[in-house]
């Protein structure tokens, strides 16, 4: 049976690779965009199959509205992606308010307005996939990606919980950790290399530069394998509720975890001290 999907930030790199795939095997989709003119060659080449929406998922009004429009033409939702976002990049101190704001509106908000639209729909049906794109940087931080690692982890836990409330009306949850991809708009695969800058601070240049120096050297994967293998997840009867995408990052991702649980080891001794000996009378 053909599935039903909605994805944001289709026009290009991941997602627009997302789409392709899923018209490629018959499927039907709702494909966003801040632009439909972007999405002009998927309706010359599937026609009704594909339903363009323009959309900036910042817009909650816009977003509930896409969503709509998307089970009314469709009679239904299968899939639901959560693609649309960008890197804000720079030092913690050299952000402004305002992109800090613009981050957390774009990656995070957006998401959490297209979940809650699609919920009702997903509930009532009994069925239903959920896909949030968040990051390797959701799991691990590098210097001078602050915000981008912000949105990112919040949306891992979000995603988490989400899981756990959903489970029961029979909607999955699954939380996509791409690597560094080779996009067909011939972007560099370093995730914080093509975001939005901040305005620079000298006493970080130093810093940038040894950033520069590493940055993008993890192994490029390629996007038309990743929506094959989003394929399979998505006709999996048992997804998992997090899942790597490509393998440069997975080796870091391992240390990483590793030096974590051996710091909470070696600093035991002064977890215990901060619980204290209080008895539950002297609460």
């Amino acid at each position: 049976m053909s599935k039903v999907w909605f994805v944001t930030g289709s026009s290009r790199g991941l997602g627009r690779n997302f789409v392709e795939a899923a018209l490629s095997r018959g499927d039907k989709v709702a494909a966003t965009a801040r632009s439909t003119g972007s999405l002009d060659e998927l309706v010359a080449a599937y026609g009704d199959a594909v339903l363009p929406l323009e959309l900036d998922v910042a817009d909650k009004a816009a977003v509930f509205d896409s969503v709509e429009r998307a089970k009314e033409h469709f009679g239904r939702l299968d899939v639901i992606v959560n693609n649309a976002g960008y890197a804000q990049i720079g030092a913690v101190e050299e952000l402004t308010e305002g992109e800090l704001r613009d981050q957390l509106e774009t990656n995070l908000f957006g998401a959490v307005w297209v979940i809650q639209a699609a919920l009702p729909y997903l509930r009532e049906q009994g069925a239903g996939h959920i896909i949030q794109l968040s990051s390797a940087a959701g799991v691990i931080a590098m210097p001078l990606g602050g915000a981008y690692h912000a949105s990112k982890w919040a949306l891992e836990g979000l995603n988490e919980a989400l899981a756990g409330e959903v489970a029961d009306f029979g909607v999955k949850v699954t939380i996509i950790e791409p690597g560094g991809f080779a996009t067909r708009d011939g972007k560099s695969p370093d995730p914080l290399a093509n975001g939005h800058m901040a305005e620079p601070n000298p006493s970080y240049d130093g810093l940038r530069r040894r950033i520069a120096g590493i940055a993008g050297k993890q192994p490029a994967g390629d996007p038309a394998a990743a929506a094959q293998a989003l394929l399979k997840l998505v006709d999996s009867d048992n997804p998992p509720l997090r899942v790597l995408f490509g393998q440069g990052f997975y080796p870091m991702i391992q240390q990483v975890y590793a030096d974590r649980l051996k710091t909470w080891a070696d600093w035991q001794d002064l977890s215990a001290e901060a619980h204290g000996n209080l008895n539950q009378e002297d609460r």
